[in-house]
């Protein structure tokens, strides 16, 4: 059966959800850091299997070692694998390419591509106040990806890819929160976020022998200070996917949803302070319309819950009250 949040503390689940955020833009930091020796395949391997002994210890930790372990839809699991770890891949190999403030940016198109995906795929209804949040939002990253496709701006044909990867990377993860909804009514959390981590460290397996035959995606041996990097990474990302799972716990997904946009405050300050990286005015105003189309797009998933839960009489799934 799907979990419920036990408590509604409001603080709990805010500082959680901003720690978990904070925690992933270091992960971010770490990959990107190790990018030079490690190639995106074996930085998904090293970030999904010392999860594995972060989650596992939180499992334990909390009583669902065994019962939360235990898959309904084990087929769904490794599609959500699939889609997951391709979306991971692509991101960490767009970290090697550009800016963090910019992947972040360009990022936020997941929420968009999400209304547009539960439209076509769960029939959604979609009416003209998240359309025109989804087309605002997607005008932002128009603006913010713009210079890498524009001939003669004086950007490397490798960043222009790196963009491309990273809005692939959006629309696969938004794919996932599309399955996710369909796990979600006969998957625990704890199955969910173990298989994935367990699909993910698998998966990434394959690419060691494709490198034989794509340079790009060969495994190098990294110096020590490289391997802790990426041991680092896989550690810290166990953390984060535990307090941001936990911090729904405490508090409702559409109350604790615009936290997610602290990650550009994050990135920029990591980003100028560790790489040098100067956020552009083109990626901060790109980046201010995506924010504001998504943070519409969760006003109105919260009035159109309330609405749902009016009609029944009672309040919404999530335990909050109007």
């Amino acid at each position: 059966m799907p979990d419920r949040m036990t408590q509604h503390r409001p603080g709990r689940a805010i500082a959680l959800k901003l720690g978990a955020v904070f925690l992933f833009m270091v992960m971010a930091a770490l990959i990107k850091a190790a990018s030079d020796e490690v190639p995106a395949g074996q930085a998904v391997f090293f970030r999904s299997l010392f999860a594995i002994p972060i989650i596992m210890g939180w499992l334990w930790r909390t009583g669902h070692l065994h019962d939360g372990l235990i898959p309904n839809n084990l087929a769904g699991h490794v599609w959500r694998g699939l889609f997951g770890t391709t979306a991971m891949a692509l991101t960490f190999a767009g970290l090697a390419l550009l800016p963090l403030p910019e992947v972040t940016a360009i990022g936020y198109a997941t929420p968009m591509f999400t209304v547009i995906l539960a439209a076509l795929l769960l029939g959604e209804r979609v009416r003209i106040f998240r359309l025109s949040a989804v087309a605002l939002g997607l005008i932002g990253v128009m603006i913010v990806i713009a210079p890498r496709l524009s001939p003669g701006a004086g950007y490397s044909d490798a960043a222009t890819i790196g963009a491309l990867m990273i809005l692939v990377a959006a629309l696969l993860r938004a794919l996932v929160q599309i399955h996710v909804r369909r796990l979600v009514q006969t998957e625990t959390t704890s199955a969910i976020v173990f298989y994935f981590s367990m699909t993910a460290t698998v998966l990434s397996l394959i690419t060691l022998p494709l490198g034989l035959f794509i340079p790009v995606l060969a495994w190098t041996y990294p110096g020590m200070s490289v391997l802790w990097l990426v041991i680092a990474a896989g550690l810290i990302g166990g953390v984060a996917q535990i307090m941001v799972t936990s911090s729904y716990r405490f508090g409702s997904a559409s109350m604790l949803a615009p936290f997610d946009y602290a990650s550009m405050i994050f990135a920029a300050a990591i980003g100028w302070f560790v790489f040098s990286e100067a956020p552009t005015l083109n990626m901060l105003a790109g980046a201010a319309l995506v924010i504001a189309g998504g943070i519409l797009i969760i006003w109105r998933e919260r009035q159109l819950g309330l609405d749902r839960s009016k009609s029944k009489g009672k309040v919404p799934p999530d335990g909050t009250p109007g």
